[in-house]
């Protein structure tokens, strides 16, 4: 499998790392926002994996229509029209789009989706994410991905931290964001009840995770139809 990776940090150091591992070939990486000269590029590349920055997307879109791969997705903060332009890529090729790429996460938001009609009714929810300081957006998109999993029909209002006299909580869900040290990303869906509480962690120890996840879907993403795709699908419906 030929890979390109976008993102030159420590993400993508990872990523190639591991993919030479795995025997696949990095036929190329581009710095996280200088724009590469492609012009004289040949190569066939089979799947871009991209943990960069969303400023990337306008070049990244042009070279895999170009090329006709399979695009896999790990950049988070994008606006509502770099989101409409991956949807829109996914016309074309498979796309395989998520905030957390941990199999982990994958399950718990499963779990989640099961278990939240079962409980809304009776308790609160909380949403607590913890990030090392080098990280920009907030709050983080897996925690977005996780309340919109439980919030599918905005049912609730989404409050993001509380200050001041707020007064008695309403039909919400409060989302909170942490950002210190090196923690590479924890994650607790606090369901809170009448005199019981049910907390649900998911705790990333090291990047490697969001890693083996990416090129899982990179082998996954590979040769299928053109689409949108999620872990759901590489871990439920493979």
């Amino acid at each position: 499998m030929n890979i390109m990776i976008v993102g030159a940090g420590k993400m993508g150091s990872l990523i190639e790392e591991t993919a030479k591992k795995q025997n696949m070939n990095v036929v190329l990486k581009a710095d996280k926002l200088t724009y590469p000269d492609l012009s004289s590029f040949t190569e066939h590349v089979d799947a871009v994996i991209d943990f960069s920055h969303p400023d990337n997307l306008d070049w990244v879109y042009d070279f895999i229509l170009s090329k006709g791969c399979a695009y896999i997705c790990g950049t988070t903060g994008f606006t509502d029209e770099q989101v409409q332009k991956i949807e829109t890529l996914g016309k074309s090729v498979p796309v395989v789009f998520q905030s957390n790429f941990s199999l982990g996460i994958a399950v718990l938001n499963q779990v989640l989706e099961m278990i939240t009609p079962m409980l809304e009714d009776t308790f609160d929810i909380e949403v607590i994410e913890k990030h090392h300081n080098m990280k920009q957006d907030a709050p983080s998109g897996t925690a977005k991905t996780l309340v919109e999993t439980m919030n599918k029909h905005h049912a609730y209002k989404e409050v993001h931290g509380r200050e001041g006299f707020v007064g008695k909580r309403g039909k919400e869900i409060g989302i909170h964001a942490v950002r210190g040290g090196t923690v590479a990303g924890e994650h607790t869906v606090l369901f809170l009840g009448d005199n019981e509480n049910l907390e649900i962690t998911h705790t990333a120890q090291s990047r490697q995770i969001f890693v083996n996840g990416a090129l899982r879907a990179a082998v996954f993403a590979v040769g299928r139809q053109p689409g949108m795709y999620t872990m759901k699908d590489i871990l439920f419906q493979s």
